[in-house]
């Protein structure tokens, strides 16, 4: 049987009404996530164009599937910096077994586990309720010592949340003990929800244009004579990428 879904109406009402604006509702979602104990689904980063995957792609072979296009490589790791520099807890990362998924995941947070109940079923639902039971159950819980990641796709969480998220966006849900979704609120992938974070390379005290972090290894992001940071524009604080 589907479980209700719960949206905050100080996130959704007040926000549709103009009564709260957009980056009070931003700043509220990271406060909540630097408590812990929230899960937070995300949708992979944006692709190459195309819908689904091509005809006969395998699991195994990243080559056979519609992967991460360069702007959404970009975006993970804008999106994984947003995390680090908010300071905010992780405790466990799981993603679809998908390319696109599992490389978001690893360029956000370095590290994630494949799980099958996040794998996409756009081309055959009769998995759907099958996956979708086993994904309320272990959000049902608030997990200890930091939140959980879900990395997936988006049919799966419109089946879990009955919202369509963006590729890149963010869903907190708040976990109930039941099998009630609350859905705290969303982060989409533009600079403000991200925190006001401007992604750039520092040397000697000299900003340069942030694509010079792009040649860099994703995670350890080793430039000689370089440092790539993020600093949070309304305070000017830098956060070290690496």
């Amino acid at each position: 049987m589907r479980g209700r879904v719960i949206l905050a109406a100080a996130t959704f009402t007040q926000l549709a009404a103009g009564t709260v604006a957009p980056a009070e509702q931003d700043e509220a979602l990271w406060t909540r996530l630097r408590g812990g104990g929230q899960v937070v689904m995300i949708r992979h980063a944006a692709t190459e164009p195309g819908v689904g995957d091509p005809p006969g792609f395998r699991l195994d072979d990243c080559a056979t599937q519609r992967n991460l296009s360069p702007a959404g490589r970009e975006e993970a790791r804008r999106l994984g910096a947003a995390f680090r520099a908010r300071q905010v807890p992780i405790r466990r990362v799981l993603s679809s077994r998908w390319c696109r998924c599992l490389e978001t995941a690893h360029l956000a947070f370095g590290t994630v586990e494949p799980w099958p109940p996040l794998d996409s079923f756009f081309g055959d639902r009769s998995r759907e309720q099958t996956q979708t039971e086993a994904v309320r159950a272990l959000i049902a819980q608030p997990p200890d010592g930091g939140n959980l990641i879900l990395v997936t796709h988006q049919v799966n969480i419109t089946a879990v949340t009955g919202l369509h998220a963006s590729p890149g966006e963010i869903i907190v849900i708040s976990p109930t003990g039941s099998d009630t979704v609350r859905v705290a609120g969303r982060l989409t992938p533009r600079p403000s929800s991200y925190g006001g974070f401007k992604f750039l390379a520092q040397q000697g005290g000299h900003e340069t244009p942030r694509s010079v972090c792009a040649s860099a290894t994703p995670f350890s992001w080793a430039i000689p004579g370089y440092r790539c940071c993020a600093r949070n524009l309304n305070s000017g604080t830098y956060f070290p990428l690496a």
